[in-house]
């Protein structure tokens, strides 16, 4: 595998805070990271960083062996999906909240019928093309959001806590459905989340954050059998 990621001394700050200092970290091509620590460590913030939509104080970001600053904005982000929370559909079908991105890639008619639906029938929710946005419940809402992460054939899928507003059984079925998805598709993913139990059961790396810093990272079964520290393994619970 190659790095399709790089972070090298990187110093982030929200309102003059130091939220992330981060001294290495590289994600591999085809590798699902999963983020784990306690709420206000710096999730979010690396994910918001890494979908440059904040700017870090200093450090270097390599995407691709290549310095962001040498990329454009708008080049890097027509790469990557972001998932959040939240799902932020519009007022609109569930066809046109999957076929959004693609329109403004200017994809052809065609394709983008083609490509949604294929996403629609993969994600299980085909029956509700035609539904507004606004009258679905939130797991469907949530499949709505990775279909439209997924037909846009992302370098990098990013997801920040995507399933934890859901119900348990919900949950788990998305779970065991995106397990399957990356899977097919080798979709390089960062996952944040506070559920180790997820993180165990979709990555193949987990990153341990404390206090804006990486303190272990490894596989999972390295990083939950075998804390490197008192702190880290305060975390985990052990």
């Amino acid at each position: 595998m190659s790095a399709l990621l790089e972070i090298r001394d990187l110093i982030v700050r929200r309102d003059k805070r130091l939220v992330l200092e981060i001294k290495a970290l590289a994600v591999e091509k085809g590798e699902v990271l999963a983020v784990v620590g306690p709420n206000g460590t710096g999730k979010s913030s690396l994910l918001l960083t890494l979908a440059r939509l904040l700017h870090p104080e200093s450090g270097v970001l390599l995407w691709n062996g290549l310095p962001f600053e040498k990329q454009s904005s708008l080049a890097y982000r027509r790469r990557i999906a972001l998932v959040l929370q939240e799902p932020l559909l519009l007022d609109m079908s569930v066809f046109e909240n999957v076929a959004l991105g693609l329109r403004y890639r200017g994809i052809p008619s065609a394709q983008i019928n083609e490509k949604v639906q294929r996403w629609l029938k993969r994600v299980e929710i085909e029956a509700l093309r035609e539904r507004l946005g606004s009258r679905l419940s939130g797991g469907e809402a949530q499949r709505v959001s990775l279909a439209r992460a997924f037909v846009l054939n992302p370098d990098l899928l990013l997801l920040d806590e995507p399933f934890s507003a859901l119900d348990a059984p919900t949950r788990l079925r998305l779970l065991d459905d995106l397990k399957s998805i990356l899977a097919e598709t080798g979709t390089t993913t960062i996952i944040i989340t506070h559920d180790l139990k997820e993180a165990a059961r979709l990555s193949t790396r987990v990153a341990v954050m404390l206090a804006g810093q990486i303190a272990q990272i490894g596989s999972p079964d390295e990083v939950f059998t075998k804390p490197l520290t008192p702190a880290v393994a305060s975390f985990l619970g052990m």
